[in-house]
C-alpha cells in the first residue's frame, strides 16, 4: 500500500490502510488540533528526524488494566513504599528525561524539540499527564502520555532508580482502573510492558474499542 503524503489540511488516511510495519503517513505537524484527531483514530507520530512519521501498527500492543501482572518482587518494593507516587506535577520534567534517558539498541531520541514543544502544550491543555514515583524529593522515575475518554495513550517512560518507572506505572493503571479506564495503548511491543499484562490484539479491535471508549 502507499505510504500517505499530508498537507495542511487535517485529514488522515484510514489507519487500515498503514503498511505492513504500521507506517501509514508522512509529514503534516505537530498541532494539537492534528494529535488530537490522530489518537482518536489510534495514530501516532515516530520519528527521528523530518518528516514526521504517523504508525499505526496492527496487530496493537495494549493493556487492559483489569489484566496488570505483578511480580511479587514489585509487590514487596510497592507495599514497602520504597517511593512516593505523584500525578502529574512534573510533566516538563518527566518528558525531558525521557528525552535523555539511554535506552538499550537505540541511537537518539524519537523526543524532539518539537515533540517535546507539542507535548508540553497538550499538558496545558489538560491531555498529556504524567505519572511519577518520587524519592527523597526528587524524580525517581516516571511515564507520559494521552488521556482521552476512557483510554489511556502511553508514550514513554524512564527510570533513574531501579523499579521506579515500574512503581509509577503499576500506581497509574491502578489509578486508571478505578477512574473506568478500560485500555491502555502500549503502541510497540516491549518485554517490559509485556511482563505487565501487555498483549496484541487484532488492529481491527483495537480501533472499535476506540470508538466505543473515546
Amino acid at each position: 500500500m502507499p505510504v500517505y503524503l499530508l498537507d495542511e489540511t487535517l485529514v488522515f488516511p484510514p489507519p487500515q490502510f498503514a503498511e505492513e510495519d504500521g507506517l501509514l503517513a508522512v509529514g503534516g505537524d505537530l498541532s494539537p488540533e492534528r494529535l488530537i484527531q490522530a489518537y482518536r483514530l489510534g495514530i501516532f507520530p515516530w520519528y527521528n528526524e523530518p518528516p514526521i512519521l504517523w504508525w499505526s501498527p496492527d496487530p496493537r500492543f495494549v493493556l487492559f488494566p483489569s489484566k496488570l501482572k505483578i511480580s511479587k518482587s514489585m509487590k514487596q518494593v510497592v507495599k514497602r513504599g520504597e517511593f512516593e507516587f505523584r500525578f502529574n506535577t512534573a510533566f516538563a520534567e518527566v518528558i525531558h528525561h525521557c528525552r535523555i534517558a539511554g535506552r538499550k539498541d537505540q541511537d537518539g531520541t524519537w523526543i524532539t524539540d518539537e515533540v517535546e514543544e507539542a507535548y508540553n502544550t497538550l499538558h496545558r491543555m489538560g491531555i498529556a499527564v504524567s505519572a511519577e514515583a518520587w524519592k527523597y524529593g526528587e524524580l525517581a522515575g516516571g511515564l507520559y502520555g494521552i488521556r482521552m475518554g476512557k483510554v489511556f495513550f502511553g508514550e514513554s517512560m524512564f527510570t533513574k532508580k531501579t523499579n521506579a518507572s515500574k512503581f509509577a506505572f503499576i500506581h497509574y493503571v491502578r489509578q486508571l482502573q478505578s477512574e473506568g479506564v478500560e485500555l491502555i495503548d502500549c503502541q510497540i511491543h516491549t518485554a517490559h510492558l509485556e511482563s505487565l499484562g501487555a498483549e496484541m490484539i487484532p488492529g481491527q479491535t483495537f480501533r472499535s474499542l476506540l470508538n466505543k471508549l473515546i
